[in-house]
């Protein structure tokens, strides 16, 4: 069974999302990501500040654990011009399923 992902409205303060990871077994991961009130790729779609955006967290971030922040933000709010293909590209990387 492939992990299904729901991205959620945050329970962290200051949080913009939330995605919650159905694990096999009733089991569920949660990882919240993304500064509330900031500006991300999928709002403002100007591909010159997400070049900046990637150059400068490019070094400090692993970009392949598909749960952390760093992952997430970079996969779903500095991806895809929209936040649901974002969402659909984030999960075909790495081999999960969307869940409705």
């Amino acid at each position: 069974m492939t992990t299904e992902i729901s991205l959620q409205k945050p329970t962290a303060k200051g949080k913009k999302f939330k995605m919650v990871f159905f694990e096999k077994g009733g089991k569920t991961r949660t990882t919240h990501f993304g500064q509330k009130g900031a500006s991300d790729f999928t709002r403002h779609r100007d591909k010159d500040r997400k070049a900046r955006y990637l150059a400068r967290h490019r070094v400090r971030e692993n970009w392949d654990d598909p749960y952390s922040a760093g992952s997430l933000s970079r996969y779903v709010l500095w991806n895809k011009q929209t936040l649901s293909a974002s969402v659909r590209d984030y999960a075909r990387r790495f081999g999960f399923r969307v869940k409705r």
